[in-house]
């Protein structure tokens, strides 16, 4: 049985890199909301997939760290149900970005588990979700990171809505002994 996951395909306008983070405020402290939201290309096989990101971050090209982009209601991570993210999207990440021109974004995938008896309730993206009942297993990952090569502008003021497309099917297959591995693909779709 061999299916693929629609991975994180989800604009991230890529980069994982070392490094720390830079301030949230550029050198003349102008800066321009970021919203990075999520949604998934439909797939089956699962009930529920549950992918847990630890870090947001954006590179803007005048800088040689990443900026730090914080998870909505300012948690230090995000449980977001792809499968409920099929017909809607959700947000991933929302902060202040200093005005530039952004090259990448990156995504770090702390956990995922795919589930296949019963849906999760609750919201499509949280700081945790219970887990849904019934036959689970995790899903391995490679590389925890996605980076999204994506070139994008942040104004002095306003707000810049990035959205991103995490392609299931794509992303998740069987490796044989009832394990599973996901690779996310992730594309982006949108920056407005």
């Amino acid at each position: 049985m061999r299916f693929l996951l629609a991975a994180i395909g989800v604009c991230i306008v890529g980069a994982m890199a070392c490094g720390g983070s830079s301030s949230p405020t550029g050198p003349s402290g102008a800066g321009a909301t970021f919203n990075l939201m999520l949604k998934d290309s439909p797939f089956s096989d699962a009930k529920s997939v549950f992918v847990t990101f630890s870090e947001v971050t954006a590179h803007r090209d005048t800088e040689s760290d990443f900026t730090k982009l914080p998870f909505a209601g300012d948690a230090t991570a995000r449980t977001c149900d792809l499968k409920k993210l099929e017909t809607a999207q959700h947000i991933l990440g929302i902060g202040t970005l200093p005005a530039g021109h952004y090259t990448q974004v990156r995504l770090v995938v702390a956990s995922a588990t795919i589930y296949f008896d019963n849906a999760a309730t609750g919201d499509a993206c949280a700081p945790t979700i219970a887990a849904p009942a019934g036959r689970s297993a995790p899903l391995d990952i490679p590389s925890g990171e996605v980076r999204l090569n994506r070139q994008f502008e942040v104004p002095a003021s306003g707000a810049t809505t990035m959205l991103l497309d995490f392609d299931g099917d794509r992303s998740i297959r069987e490796t044989g002994n009832g394990r599973y591995m996901m690779s996310p693909v992730i594309s982006i779709v949108s920056v407005q």
